[in-house]
């Protein structure tokens, strides 16, 4: 399936697509636009003003993909969700230390490269926050 998305991507737009790649659509294809009507007829609008799988209710792209596609009950998605909302809205909405950080390592690698480069480097970082999450949630602490 094809996805299409603002050029740019940051914090929310990277970790949308790692989410719809990782968890909806394996094959995803990803075109990313610097404006909605270049939108493709046959790809799937997401972050973008407008757009079903945007941003709803105070809620950031992310979370709208994880209500979306029912994947709410996974507390590592859901922890992950208030990490990429806090920097992305910047609301105080939720107690998260590590937003700032991360927005830092994913704004300065959009800096040096393309956004293809972009969602290839932030992958293991997404797969990194998932993993350490999910554990935490076996464990019932901080994995060591």
């Amino acid at each position: 399936m094809k996805w299409a998305t603002r050029a740019g991507i940051h914090i929310d737009r990277a970790a949308c697509a790692w989410l719809l790649r990782r968890f909806i659509d394996p094959d995803a294809e990803f075109v990313f636009v610097t404006d909605p009507a270049e939108v493709p007829a046959d790809a799937t609008p997401f972050d973008m003003r407008g757009v079903e799988l945007g941003h709803h209710h105070g809620d950031c792209s992310f979370e709208t993909i994880l209500r979306r596609y029912d994947l709410t009950t996974d507390p590592a998605l859901s922890r992950i969700a208030e990490i990429v909302h806090e920097p992305d809205l910047d609301d105080e909405r939720f107690d998260a230390p590590e937003a700032p950080g991360l927005d830092v390592v994913l704004r300065g690698l959009s800096m040096i490269g393309d956004d293809e480069h972009t969602m290839a480097v932030t992958k293991p970082v997404f797969d990194g926050l998932y993993e350490y999450y999910r554990r935490a949630t076996l464990l019932g602490r901080e994995p060591a």
